[in-house]
């Protein structure tokens, strides 16, 4: 009894924990289904007082808009995904490589980008004098394409491949590319899932980028749609008494709205994440101990 006491004890602590992270989205969900007189006269609950799809029909109102930007946010995650992935597992292959003659540099030189930035400034500078790419949607993708972070993972996990596989690959006439294609792409998937997962919701969650660089609503991704939309939520609902006409504030949805916008924006990513899930801890453990 005294030997199962701790494991229940960390039972009790983990389902704890799942409890802390499974009831505010629940409530989020509930909150975007509830009436707004409700909520504003008895607050937030569980199961909603009274059952409402209002905030989703407002939401949904110009719907062309909506999947125009869904549209927009998948493609550059998709897109952008595979290519980061691509040059990261390449740049984190090369500086694993124990036959790199500057690997120590390589290294230094990818971790010393974490460390400092060039500014916002230079940054707008470059995306849009230098690069023209601005009102593209490479301005999405490209500034992404690239995290030192990942890299270093990547690397993590790639210094415990023996070098014998390589050489072995080499003997029976492979190149370097092949090797990379057929041998060290596939016993990275573990890896690979793990940063991919990272890199595609950097894309997803990214409204800012967009904000910066899109003037052209054809390329709005969600995530800025949506915050457009918040903030016209609570323009409306902070200057209530300065708007005269037929309309009836009182009546908008306000607050479910909000949850409504928080779903719409997150719940796609929360269905994809427990396909990636068998490979997330091998993925940030595998090549974390040095021996």
């Amino acid at each position: 009894m005294k030997d199962r006491l701790p494991l229940f004890v960390i039972h009790l602590i983990f389902i704890a924990v799942t409890l802390c992270m499974i009831l505010p989205l629940l409530l989020v969900v509930s909150i975007s289904f509830s009436d707004e007189t409700s909520l504003i006269r008895n607050g937030y609950r569980f199961i909603p007082e009274q059952f409402s799809t209002l905030a989703y029909e407002t939401v949904f109102k110009h719907p062309k808009q909506l999947l125009n930007a869904y549209g927009v946010t998948i493609f550059v995650t998709v897109a952008g995904t595979a290519l980061s992935l691509l040059l990261t597992a390449m740049i984190g292959y090369v500086i694993s490589r124990r036959d790199y003659r500057y690997k120590r540099i390589t290294t230094l030189y990818v971790f010393f980008t974490m460390l400092f930035s060039g500014g916002l400034v230079p940054f707008y500078i470059l995306i849009t004098k230098y690069l023209h790419l601005k009102d593209t949607l490479l301005v999405l993708i490209v500034p992404y394409l690239l995290n030192p972070f990942y890299v270093m993972i990547m690397k993590g996990f790639l210094d415990k491949v023996p070098l014998e596989i390589v050489e072995s690959a080499k003997i029976d006439g492979a190149g370097e590319f092949t090797t990379f294609r057929r041998i060290i792409l596939p016993i990275s998937t573990p890896a690979l899932a793990t940063v991919g997962l990272f890199i595609s919701f950097s894309y997803w969650n990214d409204w800012w980028l967009g904000l910066l660089f899109v003037d052209n609503e054809k390329l709005v991704p969600l995530q800025l749609l949506l915050y457009r939309t918040l903030n016209s939520i609570e323009f409306f609902s902070s200057n209530a008494q300065y708007i005269s006409g037929n309309i009836d504030l009182s009546q908008f949805p306000s607050l479910s709205t909000r949850m409504a916008l928080a779903i719409l924006g997150a719940g796609p990513m929360l269905f994809i994440f427990p396909f990636f899930q068998k490979y997330f801890v091998k993925g940030l453990t595998v090549g974390s101990l040095k021996e």
